[in-house]
């Protein structure tokens, strides 16, 4: 997957996107203090339609709160300068949107409470993340880190690289994803998802305090799941329980809903997608498309029609 655009959204201008560039004292580049989201944009025929907007934006900011950096602009700024990018770019066709605040200052000190925040939006084009058919993932035996530690709720650049990690070890051993544990020895996210699994007609996800971020895809499953009229709860998962599942399956802004149809060479139910994940991941694809009309909420059409 290639990506590249024309033009980028840097500190208040659009420019081209071999212009968007930075010092190598970067103090972001060094210790990890970006902060950032991952956007989906969908291309409909006639709009492209960017998915729950609000919702990253609002958690972007709370991310920097978290990191203790000053965005230096305001939300409603930041979502049009998503807006502007994607409409600089003039895409017609799906795109993944990523806003970053990362602390700019070039220098070594760690108290980032004084220093430059610089802000980017990055958009490219982009299908599928992961294979639709279902993939095949490993526990891996790096532990997710726990929220005492790090504030995993954030999405904070260098907290990624126990995603980094875990998915290098997965996919040396020949899977296409990781599965994160806790210190106790539950599961409780892939390398950049949230898990589901479906076991006698429920489907159950790790709690929030599980030291996993919170979700805004898991957050629209959940809403699709209960209007469906399913039972959803919230609960730690253990990995036999992973195994014996009936289905399991991955959200993520990129996952969208990716089936997992094997764990550690165990097959889970009868090895390919269950009929939960492909129903949820069909209502989720006209969800995003602005195909049904109670989760119009949710999308915000990049140009005027």
């Amino acid at each position: 997957m290639r990506f590249h655009a024309q033009y980028v959204w840097l500190d208040g201008n659009i420019v081209k996107w071999e212009d968007a560039k930075i010092h190598v004292l970067t103090h972001a580049l060094h210790y990890g203090t970006s902060i950032f989201e991952g956007i989906r944009a969908y291309w409909t025929g006639r709009n492209l339609l960017v998915f729950r907007l609000e919702d990253h934006v609002e958690r972007m900011f709370k991310s920097a709160k978290i990191l203790g950096a000053k965005i230096p602009y305001t939300a409603d700024e930041v979502r049009r300068a998503v807006i502007e990018t994607l409409r600089a770019n003039d895409f017609r066709e799906d795109v993944y949107i990523r806003p970053i605040a990362f602390v700019s200052t070039p220098t070594v000190t760690l108290d980032v409470r004084t220093l430059d925040v610089s802000l980017a939006v990055i958009a490219f084009p982009f299908g599928k993340y992961l294979p639709p058919q279902g993939i095949r993932a490993a526990v891996v035996s790096w532990r997710r880190v726990h929220n005492t530690m790090l504030p995993v709720m954030a999405k904070i650049g260098g907290i990624y690289v126990n995603s980094v990690l875990a998915l290098v070890e997965a996919r040396s051993k020949g899977f296409d994803e990781a599965l994160l544990m806790d210190a106790s020895g539950y599961i409780v996210e892939g390398s950049g998802e949230n898990i589901f699994i479906a076991r006698g007609g429920k489907l159950y996800t790790p709690p929030t305090h599980a030291s996993i971020l919170e979700g805004i895809t898991r957050d629209t499953v959940i809403e699709l799941a209960a209007d469906w009229g399913m039972t959803v709860q919230e609960k730690p998962i253990t990995r036999e329980e992973v195994y014996t599942a009936d289905e399991v399956f991955l959200v993520g802004t990129a996952a969208e809903i990716t089936p997992v149809v094997e764990v550690d060479g165990r097959p889970i139910g009868d090895g390919r997608p269950g009929p939960t994940t492909k129903k949820l991941a069909e209502l989720y694809a006209r969800v995003v498309r602005g195909e049904v009309e109670r989760y119009m909420k949710w999308v915000t059409p990049v140009y005027s029609t």
